[in-house]
C-alpha cells in the first residue's frame, strides 16, 4: 500500500435518469485528502446513486470527474478502482468460511511458481492491518469467527490494498451495535489522519457531527447545501432535507385534556438490572425513556415484556396488578415490545411482508381471544409499507418500510401498551417523519407508549415527559421540551435532584 499520498476527488455537474427518470440534477461534489465529506438526504434523495457514480458503477449521463485535477471517465468499477476509489457498501460481500487474507486478496491473490502464494497474501494483509493500527485481527482466521466490527474492518482493508486513497462508506454503522460505533469512530479517524478521503453516507446525525469535516445535503437529487460541519446545527440540516424547521418536524404533543387512565405503572420495580422504578404511563401518552448505553433503559422494556422478568416491586396493567414472567403473557394483557435490533429481533427477514405482520398472532395468540384486524391490506396501508406486495421478501425493503412492518406486526393485534426502543434508528429523515406520526397517533387512540431513543432530539421532541435512567435506577423526570443538557446533566451522574 502507497502511504503518505493523498487524493482529491471534484464531481461537476453529474446528471443521472433511470428509465427517463431523473435521479440526479447537476451535482456538483469535492473530495479532499484527509477529509472526512459526509452526504445526508432521505431516501431517493440520490446519495446511493452518487456514490456509485464516483464508485464506477454508474456512467453520469453529463458532467465531469476529475481525479487530482485531471478528468477521467469510468466504464467500471474497476476503473474507479485503479484511480485509487473504492466504496465500502452497506451489505457486506465476505465469504465466511475464507480467511481474512483470503476474502481481502479475493480475485488478486500473488502467485508463486503458478500457485498461490498464502505467505505473502497473510504478510501483506498483516501489514495493512498494522498501518492501520488494528492488532486483534489474525490474517489467517476464518471470517466467520469475527465480529461485526472486525469484519467492517476487513471491509476497509479490503479496499485498501488496492491502493485505494478514495473511500466512499455507505450506512457503515448500520450493522454494528452501540459499543461497535466507537470502534468505528476511531477507525474513520486513523484513515483521515493517514489522508484517506472519506465520502461518508449517513442517516446518524450524531455520527456526521462526530465525525465530518463537511456535509453536503441533497434532496430530490439536487444539491441543496455543502458547508463545514462547523457551521451547521442539525435543526439546518433537518430544514435542509425535508423543508422545515426541527420545531414543525415533530407531530403535536398531549395536552393534559388527552390523556386517559394509567395504561402501566410500575411501582418499586426492579431485577438484576434495574432497580427503585416508579413509572405510570397514560393513555394517549408518549413518555420518553433517556439514559447512556448501559443505563438500563433497554432492561426496563424487556423486564415489562417478561424477557428479563421484574423479580421485586409491582406493577400493575389498566390498574390490575400482573406478575408478567414470559412475552406470551405481556402479548395477551396488549402489551407490545419493539426491540432496538428490527433485523435480529424484531423480523424474519427472508419472510413475506405477510407472514411478519402476522407473526405474533400466529404465535402468542393462537387459542387465545384475539383483538386482531382481520383486513391485512388496510393495517398495511395504515402504516404506509412500500412494497411491490404483501408476498415481499421483508428482506428487500428499505430500513423504514423494514420499521413500519415491525410496527404493523405489534398494530395486528391492538396493544394497549407499546414499547419501543429506537423506533427510528438507520432510516432516513422522511421515514422518521412518518413513524413519528403513527406513534402520536397511537397515542390519541389511547395507546400509552414507553419509547427509548438515543438521539435526544427525538426524545425531546416526541415525548410528553422524559425519564433518565443512570446506572440502572431513575435519575429523575423531566417535563416535555426538556433541554439536552439537562437530560444529560441526569443521565451521567451529575445534577441529580437539581434538575427541574
Amino acid at each position: 500500500m502507497t502511504t503518505g499520498t493523498t487524493t482529491s476527488v471534484r464531481l461537476t455537474g453529474i446528471t443521472k435518469s433511470f428509465l427517463g427518470v431523473p435521479v440526479l440534477h447537476g451535482v456538483d461534489l469535492e473530495l479532499r485528502g484527509g477529509e472526512v465529506h459526509a452526504v445526508m438526504g432521505e431516501n431517493g434523495a440520490g446519495k446511493s446513486t452518487l456514490l456509485k457514480v464516483l464508485a464506477g458503477v454508474h456512467k453520469p449521463d453529463s458532467g465531469s470527474i476529475e481525479v487530482d485535477g485531471g478528468e477521467v471517465s469510468f466504464a467500471s468499477p474497476t476503473d474507479a478502482q485503479r484511480a485509487g476509489i473504492a466504496i465500502i457498501h452497506q451489505e457486506f460481500t465476505l465469504l465466511p468460511h475464507r480467511s481474512v487474507a483470503e476474502n481481502v486478496y479475493l480475485g488478486r491473490e500473488p502467485v508463486r511458481r503458478m500457485q498461490v502464494d498464502r505467505r505473502r497474501m497473510i504478510a501483506d494483509t498483516r501489514e495493512l492491518l498494522d498501518w492501520l493500527g488494528e492488532e486483534g485481527i489474525d490474517p489467517a482466521d476464518p471470517v466467520s469467527a469475527l465480529s461485526v466490527a472486525q469484519r467492517q474492518v476487513v471491509e476497509i482493508v479490503k479496499a485498501l490494498s488496492t491502493d485505494a486513497r478514495v473511500l466512499g462508506m455507505d450506512e457503515p454503522t448500520a450493522a454494528l451495535a452501540d459499543h461497535e460505533v466507537e470502534l468505528l469512530y476511531d477507525l474513520v479517524r486513523r484513515l483521515r489522519e493517514r489522508g484517506i478521503a472519506i465520502l461518508y453516507v449517513s442517516h446518524r446525525m450524531r455520527e456526521v457531527f462526530d465525525l465530518s469535516d463537511r456535509i453536503t445535503v441533497l434532496k430530490d437529487g439536487q444539491l441543496v447545501t455543502c458547508a463545514p460541519t462547523s457551521e451547521l446545527t442539525s435543526e439546518d440540516l433537518v430544514r435542509h432535507m425535508v423543508g422545515r424547521d426541527l420545531g414543525e418536524y415533530y407531530p403535536d404533543r398531549a395536552t393534559p385534556d388527552d390523556l386517559g387512565p394509567v395504561r402501566l405503572a410500575l411501582r418499586g420495580a426492579g431485577n438484576a438490572r434495574v432497580r427503585d422504578l416508579n413509572l405510570e404511563v397514560r393513555a394517549g401518552e408518549i413518555v420518553g425513556l433517556a439514559g447512556l448505553q448501559g443505563s438500563g433503559r433497554s432492561a426496563v422494556a424487556r423486564a415489562v415484556f417478561g424477557v428479563e422478568p421484574f423479580t421485586r416491586g409491582a406493577m400493575e396493567v389498566d390498574g390490575s396488578a400482573r406478575r408478567v414472567t414470559r412475552p406470551r403473557t405481556a402479548v395477551r394483557l396488549g402489551i407490545a415490545l419493539v426491540t432496538e435490533d428490527r433485523k435480529g429481533d424484531g423480523l424474519a427477514l427472508r419472510q413475506s411482508v405477510r407472514d411478519n405482520t402476522l407473526l405474533v398472532r400466529r404465535a402468542a395468540l393462537r387459542g387465545a381471544r384475539s383483538r386482531v384486524k382481520s383486513d391485512l391490506s388496510a393495517l398495511l396501508d395504515k402504516v404506509n409499507v412500500v412494497a411491490r406486495s404483501e408476498h415481499q421478501e421483508v428482506r428487500f425493503l428499505s430500513g423504514g418500510n423494514q420499521q413500519k412492518v415491525v410496527l404493523a406486526k405489534w398494530l395486528a393485534v391492538e396493544p394497549t401498551v407499546l414499547l419501543i426502543d429506537e423506533p427510528t434508528r438507520g432510516i432516513d429523515v422522511g421515514a422518521k417523519r412518518a413513524v413519528h406520526e403513527m406513534l402520536r397517533d397511537l397515542a390519541r387512540r389511547g395507546v400509552a407508549v414507553l419509547m427509548i431513543s438515543s438521539e435526544l432530539p427525538e426524545l425531546i421532541g416526541m415525548s410528553d415527559r422524559i425519564l433518565v435512567m443512570h446506572d440502572g435506577a431513575p435519575a429523575g423526570e423531566l417535563p416535555a421540551g426538556a433541554s439536552e443538557g439537562a437530560v444529560m446533566a441526569l443521565a451521567t451522574g451529575h445534577g441529580i435532584g437539581e434538575v427541574a
